[in-house]
């Protein structure tokens, strides 16, 4: 073998070892930084690309996965998650505690992400770190564990801020955990017990307020109901009562109208009012119960005076001879018989009333007198 086959084969291998090292194939959502002697050169987007071996080199990046930090040639673009552990910060009321933060990222320029700062990952979780620190040294314990969102938005703007000349952008910062101390946390617990069986007595309050409202009310409406009622009742009553009153009235009335002109028309002597009288003392005095009749007593033998003088009027008249006895008044009982059958009106108003009607004395005649 002589030494131009020698020479061919040597460069036949350096071209076959630049052309395996100088194609270089980059998965999608990733690039490559590339190098040319040295410098920044151009960036290797999703594909196939060629580079000049021994000229263009890529520039390695360090990636933090989980825990590690990790080398690689390929820069990611997609949105990168970065948790960070818990920190101590101090609250602006002197409270110590511990905060676990989570960040969301994303490399928007992959040149700036490796020229601008030495190491990416380390940068972001210092300055995570540190800004955290300082937010939530601005807010009372109260406000951290209430204004979470606020301490978000606050973490995202002042890490936006300053990520963006690095070629990062922040998307999204939570906090993913905030430990107070044991102390503040029995007190805690205290306080939402106290607060809770407050709101309970308070609640509890309101419903007694509320029945015990409903309840006057419906005694209220219940009370104006039955007043009501009863004024219906009593009117409907009253005016029952009236109705009746009138018609009784109006009875007695007709009933003694009718009775008077009977009396009238039929022509009714004294002496058979005078027996009708007597006949009706008969009837109320039989049995227990008894019936008092506001007349005099003098009007019974008022009566029985009409019957002796009609007896002394049918018998022979005595010897004149025969002294004559003083003369007397008749008695009340006989005129107001007689007045009756005559039809005047004294007695009518007796009947009607109930009381003795005072009969007009009249003088008699002596033989009248004398048959007395």
């Amino acid at each position: 073998m002589d030494f131009v086959t020698v020479l061919l084969i040597i460069a036949a291998v350096a071209v076959g070892f630049a052309l395996i090292t100088g194609i270089r194939i980059v998965p999608q959502a990733k690039v490559m930084v590339v190098e040319r002697l040295g410098k920044f050169h151009s960036v290797a987007t999703s594909g196939l690309n060629i580079l000049i071996p021994f000229l263009d080199s890529p520039r390695a990046i360090e990636m933090r996965v989980g825990n590690r930090v990790m080398r690689s040639n390929l820069v990611d673009l997609r949105e990168q998650v970065m948790g960070f552990e818990t920190v101590q910060v101090i609250t602006h009321d002197n409270v110590n505690m511990e905060v676990g933060s989570v960040i969301y990222y994303q490399i928007v320029d992959p040149a700036k992400a490796l020229y601008q700062v030495e190491n990416l990952a380390l940068a972001i979780e210092q300055l995570t770190m540190t800004n955290l620190r300082n937010v939530m040294g601005g807010l009372t314990l109260d406000q951290t564990l209430t204004s979470r969102e606020t301490v978000n938005t606050k973490l995202r703007i002042v890490l936006d801020e300053a990520t963006e000349k690095w070629g990062v952008k922040v998307t999204r910062v939570e906090l993913r955990e905030i430990e107070p101390p044991q102390a503040i946390k029995a007190a805690m617990a205290k306080q939402m017990t106290a607060e809770r069986e407050r709101r309970a007595e308070v609640t509890k309050a309101e419903g007694d307020k509320s029945a015990a409202i409903l309840q006057a009310e419906g005694e209220k409406i219940s009370r104006i109901l039955r007043a009501e009622a009863e004024r219906d009742a009593e009117v409907a009553r009253a005016e029952g009562h009236k109705r009746a009153v009138m018609l009784e009235a109006e009875g007695k009335a007709e009933a003694t109208r009718l009775v008077f002109e009977a009396i009238h028309q039929g022509r009714a002597t004294p002496e058979v009012l005078a027996l009708r009288y007597m006949e009706t003392l008969q009837e109320l005095g039989k049995g227990d119960n008894k019936m008092f009749i506001p007349y005099e007593a003098t009007a019974a033998l008022g009566a029985v005076s009409a019957i002796k003088d009609l007896f002394s009027e049918t018998a022979p008249k005595r010897a004149p001879a025969q002294a004559a006895p003083a003369t007397r008044a008749p008695s009340a009982a006989a005129l107001s018989a007689q007045a009756i059958a005559r039809g005047a009106s004294v007695p009518e108003a007796a009947t009607l009333v109930g009381t003795p009607a005072v009969p007009v004395r009249r003088t008699r005649p002596a033989s009248e007198s004398q048959d007395d």
